[in-house]
């Protein structure tokens, strides 16, 4: 099963490379779209095979192996036994926590030819943990990201966004149609931005089996990554970051795109109704709203009528779980809502006037572009006389088609 594994492995590799070379070389729209695709059902699958290679490696160490490195726990086993990617070999997962929490230095054999570790790149995240940060990222944390599509393109290469639109007219027996184009919306390059995530190596230090060490450092990359990803999304800069809606221009400069709201219409279903739900174009009546929790709680949620009956639910068929804390969400008139906390996006009691305090998106018009590497770099800072560790990886994301993009602005 292994060897098959492997040269499925070996054959999706060839086809990756294949297809971001037509990717890079391509400029039809089209194409570059479902090669797009076609690389992430690649990568998703080549993500799942490399995990059960790890398995069925991390089973595969003999009862009589020799301990010959009782600092960073490592094995001496044949190279038949280390065959495959290094980075899923128990000997290099041992070898990583003594990097990461005493500063061993990583072994000869796993840098020659393949930079896992010098001074100045560091070591390499071992396979096994990234790919429970990847399946920790998909189901648990990343209310906004779990959302938003993902892509794995190189940085620089421009993909096109086309807007297909055209129009219906009537014709004589005298006269045709005339040829209309596909319009453009233009295009979008994702730049390599460098995520910073710093580790607590003292806490690190103190686990003591291999199996704990890599759990808990798979909880602090995913959640640290996540909460930078969510914040990204709405109000990344796109100066070394992702360009985040409040801060895409395309978006914040559309027309009958900013709805304004006082505190009175955020409590009265009926201003929902023809304030905000009056401008939405049918094309775009299935999107999603993002909120500060405390924002439902004040507003949407203590709609009541005149005789301060409560019909928030019977009249908007609210519904919030805030108390879910892995995805707290709920309904408003029929839309998902995503909760989110004041840092992110401000609720409307603490926000200043034309602050924009809630967001009505399409999510799938959001990309996160990411290759989902990260490599783990240690260091002595002379200013505070101590080690530091942090974990760098290169993202980016942007906003596709902003017309699907509504923001809520307080106004008084």
């Amino acid at each position: 099963m292994r060897k098959v594994l492997e040269k499925r492995l070996a054959a999706i590799a060839a086809q990756i490379s294949d297809i971001t070379a037509r990717a890079e070389a391509s400029t039809d729209a089209a194409e570059v779209r479902d090669l797009t695709r076609q690389l992430s059902t690649l990568k998703a699958e080549e993500q799942e095979i490399r995990a059960s290679l790890a398995s069925a490696q991390e089973q595969e160490i003999p009862a009589n192996a020799t301990l010959v490195n009782a600092g960073a726990q490592s094995f001496n086993t044949s190279a038949a036994q280390r065959d495959g990617n290094p980075l899923e070999s128990a000997e290099y997962r041992e070898a990583f926590r003594a990097y990461v929490t005493r500063g061993v230095e990583i072994p000869a054999e796993f840098r020659a030819g393949n930079a896992n570790s010098t001074a100045d790149t560091g070591a390499a995240i071992p396979m096994t943990i990234m790919n429970e940060v990847i399946n920790t990222v998909r189901k648990r944390y990343g209310n906004l990201y779990n959302k938003v599509r993902k892509t794995s393109v190189p940085g620089g290469v421009k993909i096109p966004v086309g807007s297909l639109a055209a129009s219906f007219r009537w014709i004589t027996e005298d006269t045709v149609s005339p040829r209309q184009k596909v319009g453009q919306l233009g295009s979008i390059t994702f730049e390599y931005n460098q995520c910073e995530l710093r580790i607590a190596t003292t806490w690190l230090a103190s686990l003591l089996t291999l199996s704990a060490f890599e759990a808990e450092l798979t909880k602090i990359i995913a959640i640290a990554y996540l909460q930078a990803m969510d914040t990204a999304i709405v109000k990344g800069s796109g100066n070394g970051a992702p360009l985040g809606i409040l801060n895409d221009t395309r978006v914040t400069g559309q027309a009958g795109h900013t709805i304004s709201m006082t505190a009175a219409n955020m409590s009265n279903w009926k201003d929902w109704r023809k304030n905000f739900f009056a401008q939405l174009p049918l094309g775009y009546r299935s999107g999603e709203f993002i909120f500060a929790a405390s924002t439902v709680e004040t507003y949407l949620e203590t709609m009541s009528d005149d005789n301060n009956n409560p019909v928030f639910y019977q009249a908007t068929g609210l519904v919030v779980d805030d108390g879910d804390i892995e995805y707290p969400r709920g309904r408003f008139f029929g839309r998902e809502i995503s909760l989110v906390e004041p840092d992110i996006l401000p609720d409307f009691d603490t926000a200043n006037a034309n602050d924009i305090i809630g967001v009505y998106w399409q999510p799938d018009q959001y990309m996160i572009n990411e290759n989902f590497g990260f490599t783990m770099i240690r260091y002595f800072d002379q200013e505070t006389n101590e080690w530091v560790d942090k974990a760098l990886t290169v993202v980016d994301g942007k906003t596709l088609n902003p017309a699907g993009f509504y923001l809520i602005k307080k106004t008084t």
